[in-house]
């Protein structure tokens, strides 16, 4: 399996190459090769700013002649006219990776900003903001990464970090019961220490996914009357589970979900819907 760092780097590659192609024509025709300039990223709108590593990287990788002058830190709160980073070197390079490194930084700091914003409204509940794999092809890792920075918490990265077992997969293998023991037997078979969770729809299923020693069970669209009285229940068995809620959570009715008492609401309007974070990349007048 490829690792993280590989993943970005390929996201990072095929950025440039639907970007640039064979030359970025408009700055080869225009700027002198040995030109040398400043630019600075420059905060437009208050938010949580995310995605200055990936920035360096997009850089790097691209011209490692190009100095990155880091102001500001990953998930530090800023506003209009801060200046994030100052980058320095050939100003082919860096008209080059422009567009490339802000729709990162951008779309890194909308979802940051967002996430801080959702935990903020669980503040004093206990309860964490999780993000979903509702997330932009290609750009999971960034986008997950963001959500960590805003202060949320990362769910499963993908298919295989975590089982879950949601209710098709009940469907199909015939139950919840059957279903997570072919899950402990498949791990067992294959060397795999995976967490197992299991959504649930009723009274019935929770008292299911408990019996099967699950650990975690996810309240799918259970209204906050419904979750309220689905964690007393389960915490009336087994107090140790983690239960999360999950579906038709907005910012809205986020913290009467908190104050249910589940652990965890995973939310994929962090990542599937999210404004990008207004920037710019202007040049330095020497």
């Amino acid at each position: 399996m490829k690792t993280t760092g590989q993943l970005v780097d390929e996201l990072i590659d095929l950025a440039f190459a639907e970007d640039i192609g064979d030359g970025d024509a408009t700055t080869l025709s225009t700027i002198p090769a040995e030109a040398m300039g400043r630019q600075q990223l420059i905060i437009k709108e208050e938010g949580i700013v995310a995605g200055v590593e990936m920035a360096k990287r997009v850089f790097e990788k691209f011209d490692p002649a190009l100095k990155v002058d880091v102001k500001i830190k990953d998930g530090s709160h800023v506003q209009p006219g801060d200046v994030v980073f100052v980058v320095s070197g050939p100003v082919r390079s860096l008209l080059q990776t422009e567009r490339t490194m802000l729709n990162i930084m951008q779309r890194m700091s909308g979802i940051a900003t967002t996430t801080a914003r959702y935990q903020k409204e669980l503040v004093g509940t206990g309860a964490k903001v999780l993000d979903t794999r509702k997330t932009t092809p290609g750009m999971r890792i960034m986008e997950k990464e963001a959500v960590a920075l805003g202060g949320g918490t990362n769910h499963r990265i993908g298919l295989f970090d975590m089982i879950l077992i949601k209710d098709n997969h009940v469907d199909f293998a015939g139950g919840i019961t059957k279903a997570v023991d072919r899950a402990k037997q498949w791990c067992a078979d294959h060397g795999k220490d995976l967490k197992i969770e299991v959504e649930v729809r009723n009274d019935e299923e929770i008292k299911e996914a408990l019996t099967a020693n699950v650990d975690r069970i996810m309240l799918d669209n259970f209204t906050p009357e419904r979750t309220r009285d689905a964690v007393r229940l389960i915490r009336s068995i087994d107090p140790s589970v983690e239960i999360e809620s999950s579906g038709g959570i907005t910012i809205n009715n986020l913290r009467q979900y908190g104050e249910a008492g589940v652990d965890f609401i995973s939310v994929g309007a962090l990542t599937h819907s999210v404004k990008g974070l207004d920037m710019s990349f202007k040049a330095v007048k020497e």
